[in-house]
């Protein structure tokens, strides 16, 4: 198989309180469906936890001191985002699984990709604030891990709900992370504007989607076809990562899109098929959001086999107003940088 799972069971022992949406069932949907990858005879590994060096790339050392701070107690961070006894370790271990992840593709043959299937999300932590469920930044760990690592240019895609504004500011001034975020908006954090676009030598190198609320399916695959995979190939990046959220599903809680569980697979095996003529196939993601049980499992099925060589995903069809608004709105901002 192509695809290798890197998780851990351990995943469950960070705890939130009652009625929380980033609950331990989300654990166990995830132990599950790696289970069943590996009775088809799947890699599934145990990860490692991330080093203090890696997480300071991206946060400050105060702030992973207060995070330290929090081992062995419960304490409210914010209104949404809460430690446990076990968080801070369950955390090291899940930004440890991105950059395990990493090193795993980067050392392999060519066309091999990983999937960290974890928990708590990473792409709303930003350098010295925990928010929106998020302690560590699993993926910008993972990018400045693979610059680290010498690459000179690395693509960052999310296709969370939530725009990852932890992600952008990681990278804003940076040319050689491409950051592109398409998510709900306006909605929480309220970042992730068309306008936004990176500052400095990073300006048009940040690549916001905003979309509005009930975007389909096929507003997804124009938005991609039109803005997202054009960039990317000009961009031509040695490894692609993708904040794998599935918050976006038709059935989530927390958003409000129509995404399906099968075009999730539809989108990873189109950013599959552009890492494999940019970068020898080199694609890790990482779990971010998803929060309706039963269309995290699906969607999370799709995304694997999708990283798995499944490119035999249906084709969306139907109008796609939200999808032309948000063309019109990004296109005007990018039109110095890329051709689009």
């Amino acid at each position: 198989m192509s695809v290798t799972l890197l998780t851990s069971p351990r995943f469950s022992d960070h705890l939130t309180p009652p009625g929380h949406p980033e609950r331990v069932e989300r654990s166990e949907v995830m132990q599950l469906v790696a289970s069943e990858f590996r009775a088809r005879g799947g890699r599934v590994l145990e990860p490692r936890r991330v080093t203090d060096e890696e997480i300071t790339r991206i946060h400050e050392p105060d702030y992973l001191t207060l995070i330290k701070e929090t081992a062995g107690r419960a304490v409210a961070l914010d209104g949404d985002t809460f430690t446990s006894p076990r968080t801070y370790e369950v955390a090291t271990l899940g930004a440890g699984a991105t950059v395990g992840a990493v090193d795993l593709v980067l050392d392999a043959r060519p066309g091999a990709r990983a999937l960290a299937v974890v928990r708590p999300p990473g792409h709303h932590a930003e350098r010295n604030r925990a928010m929106g469920f998020c302690f560590f930044n699993n993926i910008a760990i993972a990018a400045a891990h693979a610059r680290a690592r010498g690459l000179a240019r690395v693509a960052i895609v999310d296709y969370d709900v939530h725009h990852g504004n932890g992600t952008q500011w990681s990278f804003y001034g940076d040319p050689a992370v491409l950051f592109i975020s398409s998510h709900q908006y306006p909605y929480y954090p309220g970042t992730g504007a068309a306008g936004d676009i990176g500052t400095e030598a990073g300006k048009g190198f940040t690549v916001n989607l905003p979309m509005a609320a009930g975007a389909t399916d096929a507003d997804y695959e124009r938005v991609y076809t039109k803005i997202a995979f054009p960039t990317l190939r000009q961009f031509r990046p040695e490894l692609v990562l993708v904040s794998a959220g599935f918050d976006a599903h038709m059935d989530d809680p927390l958003g409000g899109m129509r995404v399906t569980a099968p075009y999730f697979g539809r989108l990873t095996a189109a950013l599959v098929k552009v890492a494999d003529e940019c970068c020898q196939g080199r694609v890790v993601a990482v779990t971010e959001g998803g929060y309706d049980l039963a269309g995290l499992a699906e969607s999370l099925r799709m995304t694997i086999a999708a990283l798995d060589g499944k490119t035999d995903f249906a084709a969306p069809s139907g109008a796609t107003p939200r999808a032309d608004a948000t063309i019109e709105a990004v296109t005007p901002h990018l039109s110095d940088r890329w051709k689009l």
